[in-house]
């Protein structure tokens, strides 16, 4: 799957956030952290971690996920997503200039 198809999917842009900021967590928590559904995260984590984006390990009965650090595409999701993040230089001169 290409970058770009992974980072459209807004669950899984703040899946990808809140793993980077937390390292390790499980599934559950995952689901309360970027308020989504069960369903909804697990299917994307299927993709992330089909990708190796994503670590799993089971604990009992928990599924802990992480990033996959060692994998250089996670690496260019997460440089990608903090350009997403950074708001547009002088965009307020470009609407400005519009009207």
């Amino acid at each position: 799957m290409r970058l770009e198809q992974i980072i459209a999917s807004s669950c899984r842009q703040r899946m990808l956030l809140a793993l980077a900021k937390v390292g390790k967590t499980h599934v559950t928590q995952l689901v309360r952290m970027i308020n989504s559904t069960y369903n909804q995260v697990n299917r994307n984590l299927v993709i992330l971690e089909n990708e190796k984006i994503i670590k799993t390990e089971r604990l009992g009965y928990l599924r802990i996920v992480e990033l996959n650090r060692e994998n250089p595409k996670t690496l260019a999701l997460l440089k990608a997503l903090e350009l997403l993040d950074k708001p547009i230089p002088n965009s307020q001169n470009i609407s400005a200039k519009r009207k």
